[in-house]
């Protein structure tokens, strides 16, 4: 595990942290459809808090597409690096988990954010943040639809709705398993939505959230439990 010092020039409040999403979010790619589902590497990111001793931890967890079997893992510890402010959660986690990225022996392939991308308010989330300072395919899969609205989809696997903010549509309602509550998959960075969507059935073979946010989830808080001890 590697220990991560919060960078220079990290933004303090929430104006200098808006700013940087100002200036980031032009940069987001969104007219390359992204790697075909199923093939390559694909790459789950996590964190997990203890804020009592104001650590986070980040994981990432590298899954070969085609039979979702481990690749390789790297978990990173920090101090939290920003406070909490809904909207700007990525700038609590961006260092440790660009970190635990760093780490890996290998390249990660499509990247799988357990949060948002276009589907946030100022259009930024976590997965395209990352996206951007990446230059890797990213994609949001989260477990509600934050603050915007969708017509629950039909119940069968595989069933969308669009997931909306007045008219717009940011992202999707996707529904994993048969008459299970749906995910919420948004676009973060060099993907389309049809492929996003597609990546995370993909993904989601027994379960409801994608492999790599669960093996990743279970890795960050196995973490956590190391570096809080």
């Amino acid at each position: 595990m590697t220990t991560v010092r919060i960078p220079a020039g990290w933004p303090a409040t929430e104006d200098e942290a808006r700013a940087v999403q100002d200036e980031l979010r032009g940069r987001v790619v969104l007219d390359e459809p992204g790697p075909p589902p199923g093939t390559g590497r694909v790459t789950g990111v996590d964190v997990a808090y203890d804020d009592e001793r104001d650590l986070v931890v980040a994981a990432a967890v590298v899954l070969d597409a085609a039979g979702l079997a481990v690749v390789a893992e790297a978990t990173a510890v920090g101090r939290v690096s920003f406070p909490y402010v809904p909207g700007l959660l990525a700038f609590r986690e961006i260092p440790t988990v660009l970190a635990a990225l760093d780490e890996l022996p290998c390249p990660p392939g499509l990247v799988v954010c357990d949060g948002y991308g276009l589907a946030h308010p100022r259009r930024f989330g976590l997965a395209s943040h990352l996206g951007v300072l990446t230059g890797l395919p990213t994609i949001g899969v989260a477990k509600n639809p934050f603050a915007f609205t969708y017509d629950d989809p039909d119940a069968p696997r595989g069933s969308t709705s669009p997931l909306l903010d007045g008219t717009e549509e940011v992202g999707r309602a996707v529904r994993t398993r048969d008459g299970v509550k749906p995910v919420f998959v948004s676009v973060g960075h060099r993907v389309s939505l049809d492929n996003a969507c597609a990546h995370t059935l993909a993904l989601t073979p027994a379960y409801r959230l994608p492999e790599t946010t669960r093996r990743a989830d279970a890795l960050c808080r196995a973490a956590l439990r190391e570096a809080a001890a």
